[in-house]
């Protein structure tokens, strides 16, 4: 079995119950329901219940798991009741009986929590951002941008376009927006810019013979109240 995982905490289902199988992921909460722990174990895939009852030989250090600690857990896996079917979660119909847990990382209190979609000021969330980028929502706009960035290339190849990068440091363009400027390390006083749109190169490439250009690029401007550079992207 691999060091970490034979699963990922989204790919359980029904068809696995009776399965032995290994987990690893960050504690995204933990409930205490009468002495039944319920740890939802998290990882990039999704959410796995785990459950751990005083008589499995993983109780005791289940009782010391913090959230956003990461564990890797080998347990059995049970179907739910009909009653405690959890119909939001792909992995709803499953729970995993601890059997054995390994503390992989142990997590402090954390500044800001992962769990739920607390409304933190702007500095904390940029301060902590690798933890603000747990947070569902950020996480699953990410992964949905890149998936449309992916369908995007896709659709384009199976018509016939294709994609060439251009230089990202140029000389300072006369366009209207103000430009975003890099100083160069090598000529002292001197700037390269970063383009504010692939546009002249594009041109370029058309005038050079080459059919059926698209790239993806993020605009490159100075940064104003409303946006920051690499904010956004174009086509």
């Amino acid at each position: 079995m691999h060091r970490y995982r034979s699963h990922t905490c989204a790919a359980l289902r029904k068809s696995d119950v009776g399965s032995t199988v290994r987990l690893s992921g960050w504690v995204h909460r933990v409930r205490d329901h009468g002495g039944v722990l319920f740890i939802d174990l998290r990882d990039h895939y999704g959410i796995t219940q785990v459950v751990a009852d005083p008589d499995s030989p993983a109780f005791k250090l289940a009782e010391t798991v913090r959230g956003e600690w990461v564990i890797r857990i080998d347990g059995l896996v049970k179907a739910r009741t009909e009653d405690t079917v959890n119909k939001t979660m792909p992995t709803g119909e499953i729970e995993l009986y601890a059997q054995e847990i390994e503390v992989l990382s142990a997590a402090k209190e954390l500044p800001l929590p992962v769990f739920g979609e607390p409304d933190y000021p702007e500095d904390v969330r940029l301060k902590y951002r690798f933890l603000d980028l747990r947070r569902d929502t950020l996480h699953r706009n990410i992964v949905k941008r890149t998936q449309i960035i992916s369908d995007m290339r896709r659709r384009m190849g199976d018509i016939g376009f294709g994609e060439y990068t251009t230089p990202i440091l140029t000389a300072s363009s006369p366009e209207g927006a103000r430009d975003f400027l890099v100083p160069s390390r090598i000529h002292e006083g001197q700037f390269f810019a970063l383009p504010q749109a692939p546009q002249q190169y594009k041109q370029l490439l058309m005038v050079a013979g080459f059919d059926r250009y698209f790239q993806i690029a993020f605009p490159r401007r100075d940064p104003r109240a409303d946006r920051l550079p690499g904010e956004f992207c174009s086509t």
